[in-house]
């Protein structure tokens, strides 16, 4: 066994409370940013993410947020157990979950649960630490000004790196035309400060073997629960059966409908601060619709 998957065997022994040592070491997906294996000992399995050991703090934060939303017990998440570093990688452990395939209720149950986590709210916007939205820097300082946090957390904050990535001009000055209009879209409407996923996508989420929904991968901090709503439409939608079952929980505000415009635009500045400019025009036509 190599050295860093002894000290996590180490640290899985310590936290866990009864020895551990990966006697099986398998290779599997961690997204596009992180490196993950699955550790077993012959009876128990653990999933870990590793990166470089300057990105301690982002599986430090994913903990913590893994265990905000498991503490409302509402919705599944893999159990956090540990994270550390061995100097030379940074790691998180957690419960291994052996994902199946959706049955007839998992998307309802879904939508279900997430209107129960939603309903665990805070008395501001933010979280008590910064954390991270892909690998992307996410600033969560509080604010009981939901319209400031998004303009200066969120819009602001994406459109400043797009400016250091050299996205300047047009997205630039619209983009700051836009945050100067975006209280005409909370006129009627007051948001609480929900729990929320942060970075609610479909690949973000599935099941167990019993059908049972388990998220993951979060990117927490307490905000207009419609945010985690528009992401799920960003890549396709989450199916009828998804948004019937949350509606029935907690019905949506009718301006929903133009909002989400505005909450998916801050997920396509980080995919174009990520990943390049082709996703520059669809951030510009998305500011311009926002406007019109």
């Amino acid at each position: 066994m190599s050295e860093p998957y002894r000290v996590i065997a180490d640290h899985i022994s310590t936290t866990s409370g009864r020895p551990f040592v990966a006697y099986q070491v398998q290779r599997t997906g961690g997204g596009c940013i992180n490196d993950a294996v699955v550790l077993a000992d012959g009876q128990r399995r653990y999933f870990v993410k590793l990166n470089r050991a300057d990105w301690v703090d982002m599986f430090s934060a994913e903990s913590e947020g893994l265990q905000a939303i498991s503490d409302t017990d509402a919705i599944r998440v893999p159990q956090p157990l540990c994270w550390g570093t061995d100097n030379r990688l940074a790691y998180i452990v957690m419960e291994y979950v052996e994902f199946g395939r959706a049955k007839d209720g998992t998307l309802a149950a879904l939508g279900r649960q997430l209107a129960a986590m939603h309903h665990c709210t805070a008395a501001e916007f933010g979280w008590h630490r910064d954390n991270t939205i892909g690998s992307t820097p996410q600033p969560n300082t509080a604010s009981s000004d939901w319209v400031q946090f998004w303009c200066e957390r969120r819009l602001g904050f994406q459109l400043e790196l797009a400016a250091r990535n050299g996205y300047g001009g047009r997205l630039q000055s619209i983009g700051e035309h836009l945050m100067t209009q975006i209280d005409h879209l909370f006129t009627d409407y007051q948001p609480q400060p929900s729990l929320l996923h942060g970075d609610f996508w479909g690949g973000n989420w599935s099941c167990d073997t019993s059908g049972v929904p388990v998220v993951y991968d979060p990117a927490v901090y307490y905000g207009d629960r419609e945010t985690d709503i528009a992401m799920t439409e960003l890549f396709g939608g989450f199916g009828t059966a998804f948004y019937e079952a949350y509606e029935e929980v907690w019905p949506l505000n009718a301006g929903y409908s133009r909002r989400k415009h505005l909450y998916n635009l801050y997920h396509i500045l980080n995919h174009l601060n990520l990943f390049g400019g082709g996703y520059l025009a669809q951030a510009e036509g998305m500011i311009a619709r926002l406007l019109r």
